[in-house]
């Protein structure tokens, strides 16, 4: 027992290895310990009797005898805190090892009341959804990746929803739909395999960051058990990339927590000699001031290719692009143009003389000229909006090239606007860069165009439109396939759509209808903002939106919505009712230590209910859908069958 005193008194030492109540937290330290971890081994090392037992000597190298160790840790009643040791009367082990030291597959159910702290002045440090974490071993997920049944699927278009009728395919068979997806990901992930295997051409997505400094914890979806977090996405990784067709690439927003982890990830799921790029997009060039060392002004984006030696990556000048307005006035006037340097230096006629000049646009035969061809042609001057004299980006030579080539002029109820022309696939127009430093990159941009569709804030810190605009250009083709599976505000759903790109968007969150599903809603009706101007979207199309069919996740939203224990006491004589629980857990033993269950913390015992339900069924299997337990619907059954081309 000396020697159990002294590693429990030791092990404190470092706070990040004990829980809120001053317990240890086992799994994470023989987790570190799994992981060689330096901290750990430092600890372990300070006392005499823990290095004497624990290490060795070998040619005058001290080894640490790792296997010893957590075959120390794993001996029943040591360091086992209060939860665990509740988790072991009531069954909730596998060959003696607990669930979450089974790191093979994660799980995660957002919890989405909760409300951030008094004090949380920093809403993009942690979201105010917490998340439970589940990692589950391959024993347990025989069934858990197959096929999903499908429900609540409408379509909706200019005219508004109604029920999905059937599923429009192309002549090859694939479904042509623009889909999003309410479910857990990695599920969904496994749901889209059969139907669009090889068929995408590119995925963005932009997953939690897992920003915060306590890597021990299961708190707020962004701040992750670190090995978790790796898990976590390694399962969405691997299955998106069987859905990537041999030209394609995934892109992925990241900052630099988890930057080099997630590299080294990436190169081992798509071989490092596929990795195409590493762009820093900027977002807030001032940097963020209160950051303690250096203020950040970046985020990062891995590229990598499917299969690098068929990638091609478009220039950012392969589209339509609106580069001035102005309205036509009866005389000389201050004309709203977009055409101009920048401010700054070199941006003023003295500056720049040679880029100081009038064009000539001619109303009747509706073009440009740096010449005046007739009398009534309006002279206009580079002179912004606020009446400051500017100067053109380009020379006469040039812009009368532009003219000629790439610009031609719209008239619309604003009046009339200068816009490139679409360029063939042929134009050696400018390569996208490793540092992508445009203004309308800044989160404010994805910020104002929400508050434009809905009126109010309605989701923290989206990407900007013109961001994915630029990302969809140098990567995507129209009739493409673009697939973001964290979903989040749907903003690469809506630029997609908006640039005629075939999108399929996945989120398991709340927002996914009343956020993803209005937004669009309202992009198919042709609602103005983000990109729409310099795309001229004018609306239509359409796209399907269905869920997937819940089993055990009922019960596992009615755990994260309760606010005490006894609405937990509830849930589980319900779940005893009627949920499928998982085959570890002894339900007698479960009832007989109740007062244990009482005291554990509110937390523990939502994490605890989550664990006792088989993750097997936590929606509705394909192969369980003529199941009479599952009542799965007629309605149902065909939407069903359709996705998967399943003939009756």
């Amino acid at each position: 027992m000396k020697l159990l005193v002294t590693l429990e008194k030791t092990l404190k030492k470092e706070p990040n290895f004990i829980t809120d109540n001053g317990e240890l937290k086992k799994w994470v330290i023989i987790n570190k310990a799994q992981n060689y971890d330096e901290e750990l081994i430092e600890l372990l090392l300070s006392e005499k009797e823990l290095k004497e037992k624990f290490f060795k000597k070998i040619k005058d190298v001290t080894v640490f005898n790792q296997a010893l160790f957590i075959q120390f840790l794993e001996q029943k009643n040591y360091l086992n805190d209060s939860y665990t040791q509740y988790k072991n009367k009531v069954g909730l082990t596998i060959d003696g090892k607990y669930l979450k030291q089974r790191n093979e597959v994660a799980l995660v159910w957002p919890f989405k009341d909760c409300i951030l702290e008094g004090g949380q002045s920093r809403e993009e440090q942690k979201r105010d959804e917490i998340f439970f974490n589940e990692i589950l071993a391959q024993d347990e997920i025989t069934q858990l990746l197959e096929p999903k049944v499908l429900t609540n699927a409408i379509r909706i278009n200019k005219d508004g929803e109604k029920p999905l009728d059937q599923f429009n395919r192309n002549e090859n068979g694939t479904i042509t739909e623009n889909l999003i997806i309410k479910g857990n990901n990695l599920l969904a992930l496994h749901t889209l395999k059969k139907e669009f295997a090889g068929k995408v051409k590119l995925i963005y997505i932009d997953p939690p960051y897992n920003t915060s400094g306590a890597a021990n914890t299961f708190t707020y979806n962004n701040t992750f058990n670190h090995s978790s977090w790796l898990t976590f996405m390694k399962n969405r990784l691997d299955i998106s990339k069987r859905l990537l067709r041999n030209d394609g690439m995934i892109m992925v927003a990241i900052d630099h927590f988890e930057l080099f982890y997630l590299g080294a990830l990436l190169d081992e799921v798509f071989d490092r000699e596929n990795r195409m790029g590493v762009i820093a997009v900027v977002h807030n060039p001032g940097g963020r001031q209160d950051d303690k060392f250096f203020p950040t002004a970046h985020e990062n984006m891995l590229v990598y290719a499917r299969d690098i030696r068929k990638a091609e990556i478009f220039t950012l000048g392969n589209s339509v692009e609106k580069i001035a307005q102005f309205k036509l006035k009866d005389e000389f006037g201050l004309y709203k143009l977009r055409g101009f340097r920048r401010s700054g230096s070199n941006s003023r006629r003295v500056d720049r003389p040679a880029l100081f000049y009038p064009i000539y646009y001619n109303k009747q035969n509706n073009t440009l000229n740096i010449e005046r061809t007739v009398k009534d042609d309006i002279e206009l001057l580079p002179i912004d909006d606020q009446g400051v004299e500017r100067c053109w980006r380009w020379g006469q030579k040039t812009f009368q090239e532009k003219v000629e080539k790439y610009i031609e002029v719209k008239e619309t109820k604003n009046g009339f606007e200068l816009y490139t022309k679409e360029r063939e696939s042929d134009y050696k127009g400018e390569k996208a860069k490793t540092i992508w430093n445009k203004s309308y990159y800044t989160g404010q941009t994805g910020t104002n165009e929400l508050k434009n569709a809905f009126g109010n804030k309605v989701f923290s810190y989206p990407k900007s439109p013109f961001l994915i605009r630029d990302i969809l250009q140098i990567s995507t083709k129209e009739d493409d396939i673009v697939l973001d599976f964290f979903g989040g505000s749907g903003t690469t759903a809506s630029v997609a759509k908006e640039m005629n790109r075939q999108f399929l968007t996945i989120e398991q969150m709340g927002y996914a209808e009343p956020v993803i599903k209005e937004r669009l809603s309202k992009v198919v009706q042709g609602h103005k903002s983000g990109i729409s101007e310099s795309v001229d979207w004018q609306g239509g199309g359409s796209f399907v939106y269905l869920e997937l069919k819940k089993y055990n996740e009922t019960f596992i939203e009615q755990i994260e919505k309760a606010k005490h224990t006894a609405a937990l006491l509830k849930i589980w004589e319900e779940m005893k009712k009627r949920s499928f629980l998982n085959y570890n857990v002894d339900i007698k033993k479960q009832d007989e230590h109740i007062e244990d269950f009482k005291n554990l913390s509110l937390k523990q015992q939502k994490e605890h209910l989550c664990e006792l339900l088989d993750k097997n069924q936590v929606y509705v299997n394909l192969s369980s859908i003529d199941d009479k337990d599952f009542a799965c619907t007629d309605e149902e059954k065909r939407v069903t069958k359709d996705f998967y081309g399943i003939k009756e």
